[in-house]
């Protein structure tokens, strides 16, 4: 559940930075529509895989109201720490993108 949570936070950040406003908040300018377009492709991506994890490791019935769990977890602390530590928001994506695959690890 850990490695899901982490890829739907990563997932989520990089839906948030597609768009012009969060991304020139936090950079000071707007995101290219080729950035924006591989940020939003790699967002549903990591949403999806983070999906995917979630029902490898249970079944379809469990493991959708977990994923709907970390889902709703991690889209809370990004809207909480998106408005007053935005920077935080964003190394905290890095930071779950690198862990990510030890937990996958730690998973196996």
């Amino acid at each position: 559940m850990l490695l899901s949570l982490l890829l739907c936070y990563g997932g989520f950040t990089a839906l948030c930075f597609s768009m012009d406003r969060h991304h020139a908040e936090l950079l000071g300018r707007k995101p290219s529509p080729r950035l924006r377009q591989l940020l939003k492709v790699a967002g549903w991506l990591l949403l999806g895989l983070s999906l995917g994890v979630a029902v490898s490791v249970a079944d379809w019935q469990l493991g959708l109201v977990q994923w709907f769990a970390v889902l709703m977890l991690s889209a809370l602390l990004l809207v909480l720490l998106l408005p007053y530590r935005p920077h935080l928001a964003l190394a905290l994506a890095g930071v779950s993108l690198l862990v990510s695959p030890l937990a996958a690890l730690a998973q196996c």
